[in-house]
This record gives structure tokens, C-alpha cells and sequence, in this order.
């Protein structure tokens, strides 16, 4: 999109010739999905292309949706500027920043041979029977 923010929901068409996904919507909602999954992606490869994708999403993150007060969804994304709504989740602080943080963390900061996160991405330790 125009202001580097992805749409919250995607459509995948698997006999689609070129990338098979059709954005569902234009808007953002702070969802940790992906920083999410860039996270594992970096953690388990070592390839620092996830970090440098995880930083973009964070950049896009500060430039369009950071507001006086915190961070809010946005609308209208393929706009270089997007519409705040004024709205923002829990899971913006307790997921989301999260992963964009251990993301640039050095790896050992949460070692998933010790930890497993939670849906909620709560730390919770690994215990040996």
C-alpha cells in the first residue's frame, strides 16, 4: 500500500497465476499476526531480512498510525495518509510491540528452547516432567 501499512484481511487463491492474495479490506488494526510470524521466521532461520521487514512495519507504524496518546487503526491504507480511527486494542501493547521488540532483540533474549509464548504472547517456561 501506499503508506506501508498491510490490510488486516487477505484473500488466498491458490489457481490465482501471480501472488494469490487479494486484500479484503483497507484497514489496520494493529494486529500481531505478522510481526508474529516475522518473529518465528527470524528466530528459527537467523535471516536478517525479517528484521529489516519487521522494522518497515514498524516505521509505517510510527509515520501513520502513531497519535498524542498511543497508536491507532487506520483506514483508507493505500493513501500516503491514512485515516486514524481512534481506536486501539490491548493486544497493540501486550502482542504486537512485543514481537517487533524481540524481533530486533538480540536472539537470546527469549530462548523458545526454554519458553513457549502463549496466544496472548505471555512467556510461560518449558517444564521438564
Amino acid at each position: 500500500t501506499a503508506s506501508g501499512l498491510s490490510p488486516d484481511v487477505y484473500y488466498f487463491d491458490v489457481d490465482d497465476k501471480g501472488d494469490g492474495m487479494t486484500p479484503g479490506n483497507d484497514v489496520n488494526l494493529l494486529r500481531p499476526e505478522a510481526a508474529e510470524a516475522l518473529y518465528y521466521r527470524w528466530y528459527y532461520t537467523g535471516d536478517h531480512k525479517y528484521r529489516k521487514m519487521a522494522h518497515s512495519m514498524f516505521q509505517a507504524f510510527e509515520k501513520h498510525a502513531k497519535t498524542k496518546y498511543g497508536y491507532s487503526e487506520t483506514e483508507d491504507l493505500d493513501s500516503t495518509h491514512p485515516l486514524i480511527r481512534n481506536s486501539q486494542e490491548s493486544f497493540w501493547l501486550a502482542e504486537t510491540l512485543k514481537y517487533l521488540y524481540l524481533i530486533q532483540a538480540p536472539r537470546n533474549t527469549l530462548d523458545l528452547d526454554k519458553w513457549v509464548l502463549n496466544t496472548e504472547a505471555q512467556p510461560l517456561p518449558i517444564v521438564d516432567k
